[in-house]
């Protein structure tokens, strides 16, 4: 898995590429099916949107996964840069999951 990070409006610390490299890692096993037809591109985006005095600091995070026939997306924003980041992660678990399910549920239909 081939894997993209990039920071908007903020400084990308070590700590934050350690935390999203871990999270994303995480979604591999998920993949497996397209990592052993290719390789899986993985775009990982991390903004500060605003730093607003009434409003506090807004983060936004958005991954996008290139598997070849099919790109996911999955965005969030939030006022944490951490909660943003799990809930992409979370989000862009579903897409796989469903998109996996669709694919497997094809090829059941052609095999009928």
């Amino acid at each position: 898995m081939n894997l993209d990070i990039k920071a908007t409006n903020l400084e990308l610390t070590p700590a934050i590429k350690q935390y999203i490299e871990t999270k994303v890692s995480g979604l591999s096993r998920f993949l497996e099916k397209w990592e052993k037809l290719g390789s899986v591109n993985v775009k990982f985006e991390l903004a500060r949107t605003t730093n607003h005095h009434s409003k506090g600091e807004v983060f936004y995070a958005e991954m996008n996964i290139d598997l070849g026939e099919k790109m996911l997306r999955a965005e969030h924003s939030g006022d944490d840069a951490y909660k943003a980041i799990d809930k992409v992660k979370d989000i862009m678990k579903e897409e796989i999951v469903g998109f996996k399910q669709k694919s497997d549920d094809k090829v059941k239909e052609k095999s009928e």
